[in-house]
């Protein structure tokens, strides 16, 4: 009817206007926005033309246009409660949360029961990061409409961000009961169930939603990332190349495709995933570091220096372009390392809106002292340290045990349950629950042995579950988080000079910071040279880092070292094929025949042990040093060959040497390095003397005395407790020798 009022008269406002509206009601808003245009020009001073043509440009994302129609709504019309609601609409989508916050007022000003505009209101001050004035907000919208589906979903979106996932669950439910099949609510009710670590439900309500909605990317990449959890990469992989089907420049969808297969260890493919998304996401946050990561796993240093380069400089730049464990193998600058730790820090894990210690002190008979770990198993972690949780004094301490990672059911998992005088697994509670189970327990000092790596629970601690939190062992730099109070260390790892380049305050111990297991096994029996793969002659110098670890300018070094030494050989450590054929690569294009680099597979840790007397010398890796591989090179009787870095992750091996009482072995720079080795390669008395003054000193030097590092560990947490209980914040002080 409309039309055949327009084809009569053409410039007819109320036809034209009549029918832009049911345009954008049918979605056709691009036919909607030139009938009103059309209407205007016939009529400029109708308030509700100048409405609906904002909602127009609104929904064709032209927000900035949107807002100037509701400004000329409004100048014709001041006490027009839907534009100012609409006006802050459009302002919400342009991140001006502020004034759509007062947009929104203006609108519950002028009609106090507005619901839509109290919805608003609610997210504008999300926005703004008041979540407990916009839960209020959400509460007044519903005592007006208990059925607002859509005020149940935003309550939920709020407690989750406040960690509060049972509540947040809760709305989600009331928002389902009232419309069914709400995708989004169905979406981010999976999202509360994952942070419960409830998995299996989170699937579930991801698949609701897809019911509804097939192509749902979002739902297909939640539902990716809790299979990753549940170890099902498989389908984690189907489930992003779904979300890609669609569109196969979709970052998101990209991103976690990539890291699925990093996790699977299959790394020349995760390069190439995430070299996709830079070329279709340049700046998408982290990728940089993944793609070197991937490449270091394969040993492919394809444009090795300009990327480096590129990485640093946009870490510098205060970019996402790195996580911070995957920086320790760009670049050894203590203080990059700060400004990394930091952006990841407020990115991915800041503290809590509100701490639940509220500095109380606590009284008890003896410290409570916990540890968190996802290592309580064979791991390299559990190697070096499960000693000391036997050792430590329980008549002064109260050791506790916060796993928060895989049960192994290993004899190591078995020994230190033992070890604890409480054992409490909380890896399947959210963040906020494992940080209340912390603060219920009345922890004094609260130690985290995982930073940032593997299965990483930095947002634990965020809530400041105990009064006196640190970080130690696990991740070799600082966290960058306010919330952790201490750094473990010794004065090589960390110089004195140093010390304002760690977020944390530095507690000194007075020999190597890394403790030991006295009581690691080594295998009684040697293989033979032919079992371990390597020549029966010709002198073996071996590096079992991680192959991640070595970069271009350190492998330069080992290849002169083959050259210069007739029929050496280079032992490293099999991790996969294309490692092992970039390396032979490398080696060739270096002038030495690539058979000369010889690949250890993975054996018991005994075993490898026994394996080390097979080698002569062990070649360190920087910037990114030997860490537990060194002590088990120095605890089976071979020397280790370092040359100390700038910051904590390539200092260890020189702070392991130093205790050891082999100071001469290290070097600080890469030329000193190169010379050390060859001179010792070549000089046989030397190397055998050096050789057996390790086996003397282990016995008798600080490294592998476990008992006397307890008592240093001891008085470092005696100190920290000492200062709390005198309210006093946390600073820097040394532990004398004892």
């Amino acid at each position: 009817m409309y039309r055949r009022v327009i084809a009569e008269a053409p410039d007819h406002f109320l036809a034209l206007h009549g029918l832009g509206v049911i345009e954008c009601q049918r979605q056709n808003f691009a036919a909607g926005l030139q009938l009103i245009g059309r209407a205007l020009k016939a009529n400029p001073k109708d308030a509700s033309a100048h409405l609906n043509f904002g909602n127009a440009l609104r929904v064709l994302k032209r927000q900035e246009e949107a807002v100037a129609s509701y400004d000329r709504a409004l100048a014709l019309k001041p006490d027009y409660a839907e534009a100012f609601y609409y006006r802050g609409f459009a302002l919400l989508d342009l991140g001006r949360y502020a004034e759509a916050l007062a947009a929104c007022d203006r609108a519950l000003a002028l009609r106090p029961e507005f619901v839509d505009a109290l919805i608003n209101r609610g997210l504008a001050l999300s926005g703004l990061e008041r979540p407990e004035e916009s839960l209020a907000t959400y509460d007044r919208a519903l005592a007006l409409k208990p059925d607002s589906a859509e005020a149940h979903y935003n309550r939920g979106n709020v407690l989750l961000q406040l960690a509060r996932h049972e509540d947040a669950l809760a709305s989600f439910d009331r928002a389902l009961a009232v419309r069914p099949g709400y995708v989004e609510a169905l979406n981010n009710r999976g999202n509360a169930l994952r942070d419960l670590k409830r998995h299996e439900q989170a699937l579930a309500s991801y698949d609701r939603a897809l019911v509804s909605r097939p192509g749902y990317a979002e739902a297909l990449i939640n539902r990716g990332n809790t299979l990753i959890v549940l170890k099902r990469h498989d389908e984690a992989l189907a489930s992003y190349d779904r979300a890609l089907a669609s569109n196969p420049d979709f970052a998101d969808a990209l991103y976690h495709r990539g890291m699925a297969l990093l996790d699977l260890k299959r790394h020349d493919e995760a390069a190439r995933e995430f070299e996709r998304l830079l070329s279709v996401s340049p700046d998408y946050g982290y990728t940089k570091g993944n793609v070197l990561f991937a490449h270091l796993h394969c040993c492919d240093w394809t444009g090795y220096d300009k990327t480096v380069e590129s990485i640093v400089k946009d870490v510098v730049a205060g970019k996402r372009a790195s996580d911070p464990f995957i920086f320790l193998s760009v670049s050894g600058s203590p203080g990059d390392q700060l400004r990394c730790a930091q952006i990841y820090n407020r990115d991915k894990y800041p503290p809590a809106k509100r701490a639940l210690w509220q500095g109380e002190r606590y009284r008890h008979d003896r410290i409570r002292l916990a540890y968190l770990s996802a290592d309580f198993r064979s791991h390299a972690v559990a190697y070096l340290i499960a000693e000391l949780f036997e050792a430590h004094d329980k008549s002064r301490f109260e050791t506790t045990a916060i796993s928060i990672g895989p049960d192994s059911k290993d004899d190591m998992r078995k020994r230190l349950e033992r070890s604890f005088d409480r054992f409490v697994d909380v890896r399947n509670k959210s963040d906020r629950d494992a940080a209340l189970a912390v603060k219920e327990l009345g922890i004094d000092i609260a130690v985290d042995l995982q930073g940032y790596t593997t299965y990483c629970r930095a947002g634990i601690l965020a809530f400041r579950p105990a009064p006196i939190q640190v970080n130690y062992l696990g991740y070799p730099g600082t966290m960058g988080a306010p919330y952790i109070d201490y750094i473990l260390a010794d004065r090589t790892v960390i110089p004195e000079d140093q010390q304002g380049l760690y977020a944390e305050k530095v507690a000194y111990l007075p020999d190597a910071y890394q403790p030991n297991d006295s009581k690691r096994r080594i295998g009684e029996r040697t293989p033979t040279r032919a079992e371990a793969g390597l020549p029966e002659t010709g002198f073996v110098f071996c590096s079992f880092n991680n192959n991640y670890k070595i970069a271009p300018a350190v492998f330069d070094v080992w290849m002169r070292l083959l050259r210069a030494v007739e029929g050496s050989v280079l032992w490293l450590v099999a991790t996969n094929a294309a490692a092992s054929r970039n390396l032979r690569r490398e080696a060739q294009q270096r002038g030495v025949a690539p058979e000369r680099l010889v690949f250890a597979p993975h054996m018991p840790l005994e075993d490898h042990l026994a394996r080390h007397r097979l080698a002569d010398i062990f070649l360190d890796t920087l910037p990114y040093n030997a860490h537990t591989t060194a002590s088990d090179a120095l605890w089976a009787g071979l020397p280790v060959v370092t040359c100390l870095g700038s910051g904590f992750a390539g200092r260890v091996a020189g702070s392991l040497l130093d205790a050891v009482g082999l100071r001469e072995l290290i070097t600080d720079n890469l030329a000193d390095y190169e010379a050390l080795a060859l001179k010792l390669a070549r000089d046989k008395d030397r190397l055998a003397a050096t050789t057996a003054e390790l086996a003397r000193n282990r016995q008798s030097f600080p490294l592998f005395d476990t008992d006397r590092f307890r008592r240093h560990i001891e008085s470092a947490y005696e100190t920290m407790w000492e200062r709390c209980q005198r309210g006093e914040p946390a600073a820097g002080f040394a532990v004398a020798p004892r």
